[in-house]
């Protein structure tokens, strides 16, 4: 039987995928309502 504990306790994330995660919260990112935005300021003008 698996004791989840234990493994949770031996957990090593990877380290691409904290570099990974580091790039990805860098970002900045637009999302639909931001697009939106932006085409609506563009029409106005």
């Amino acid at each position: 039987m698996i004791n989840f504990e234990e493994e949770l306790k031996k957990f090593q994330p990877s380290p691409e995928v904290e570099d990974i995660e580091d790039e990805i919260n860098g970002l900045s990112l637009n999302d639909m309502s931001d697009i939106m935005g932006e085409l609506l300021k563009e029409k106005d003008d």
